[in-house]
């Protein structure tokens, strides 16, 4: 199964593709979609087309999105917000279902604590994924998010062949 994990950003967007087999995790492929400029909607448009062509290159089988988180700043809140709507979209019109994670999940997951800093993300997913090399911090968070999807997944998995 492979699955596409994005890490929304209105000036950095970042995805990360891994496959599963069983509990095995493999890295296929990691990397940033920039937009920059004042006007919101060419922005978008270009972390929209960017996501598209990552999807259509990789094809995914699903995707998981870090939820947004509310911090004091509503405005950037609701920009943040906006991004995601987009990695949400991209998917969506791709086909595939979405899993949706809040980011202290995800580091719980990947890291073992809810509060986990950047640095120790990094340092889990170059463990978890041997040999990646990282296109940068928002890249690693995607892949983050791909783990926590994949044993998420593998999770519900495993408890319905129990249950069967």
């Amino acid at each position: 199964m492979k699955i596409i994990g994005i890490d929304p950003g209105l000036r950095n967007m970042g995805w990360g593709i891994v496959i599963t087999d069983g509990p095995r995790l493999r890295h296929v492929a990691n990397g940033i979609v920039h937009s920059s400029g004042d006007e919101l909607g060419p922005r978008l448009a270009v972390l929209y087309r960017g996501l598209c062509a990552v999807i259509a290159e990789h094809a995914p089988d699903m995707a998981a999105v870090e939820q947004t988180f509310v911090n004091k700043d509503a405005v950037g809140t609701l920009k943040l917000g906006q991004a995601r709507g987009i990695a949400l979209l991209s998917v969506a019109e791709a086909g595939l279902s979405i899993g949706e994670y809040a980011p202290n999940a995800i580091k719980k997951t990947v890291v073992g604590v809810g509060h986990a800093g950047k640095e120790q993300i990094q340092h889990m997913v170059r463990f978890m994924l041997p040999g990646v090399q990282l296109t940068g911090p928002d890249a690693a968070d995607a892949l983050a998010v791909a783990i926590c999807h994949a044993h998420h997944v593998q999770g519900r998995t495993l408890k319905i062949k129990a249950q069967a």
